[in-house]
């Protein structure tokens, strides 16, 4: 099966519908997941071509981001491709991050920001140059962008890793787990939309940073 788009969603409704338009402009088959969203997310997709997966209750990105790459897996897609739901990303760079990976040989591949940090605010731009440098003094890994949502993740990463966390802190845990199972992974230059996407964003600056901080401490 072909790569899947996996969108996780929570109280998105102003922005999901646009966000899965220009997603699906590129042919791939889409899940959301809606995490326990209390608006009318799910309701925007009606009508589009696409898979919906709910909880009933709010459990963080990451348990949404598992949901996801479970399903993708039992559907047995080569790979998925992460974005996140309030439009923060450009989905016009699907294919071209699709493309890299594949040739290059990535197992997982993060759209990087890095040409941006100057436009993002307090402990984000501080966490972010710093994420970079304590991945690139561990792993070697010259990765840009730590934090990045929008990534591919070839099937055979997903399949090797078992993942705990259920926060952002998430993504954090399969940089480091990839990276110690001996997986290919790198960065791709892709602006985003927004660079600091704190009026859209759920991210909580102090807990969930710490959070990161200390699932890379755990892991490494």
């Amino acid at each position: 099966m072909p790569p899947c788009i996996l969108i996780p969603a929570y109280n998105a409704a102003a922005t999901l519908r646009e966000v899965v338009l220009e997603s699906l402009a590129h042919g791939y088959p889409l899940v959301v997941v809606d995490d326990g969203s209390t608006d009318a997310t799910a309701e925007t997709l009606d009508g589009l071509p696409v898979t919906l997966l709910s909880h009933p209750v709010n459990r963080g990105k990451g348990a949404a981001l598992k949901t996801g790459f479970a399903w993708a897996i039992q559907q047995q897609h080569d790979g998925v491709v992460t974005l996140d739901a309030d439009g923060q990303h450009d989905p016009g760079a699907i294919s071209r991050l699709l493309a890299e990976a594949d040739k290059k040989g990535y197992d997982c591949l993060l759209a990087s920001r890095h040409s941006q940090f100057e436009e993002m605010a307090g402990l984000r731009k501080v966490w972010n140059r710093f994420g970079v440098w304590c991945i690139r003094k561990r792993t070697g890994f010259e990765i840009t962008d730590s934090q990045s949502g929008f990534r591919f993740y070839h099937a055979r990463l997903l399949r090797a890793v078992r993942l705990e966390k259920d926060g952002y802190d998430l993504e954090m845990e399969l940089l480091v787990k990839g990276w110690k199972a001996g997986f290919k992974i790198g960065s791709l230059p892709v602006p985003a939309r927004v660079a600091d996407g704190r009026a859209t964003s759920h991210y909580r600056p102090v807990q969930d940073t710490w959070n990161i901080c200390m699932t890379f401490l755990r892991y490494m």
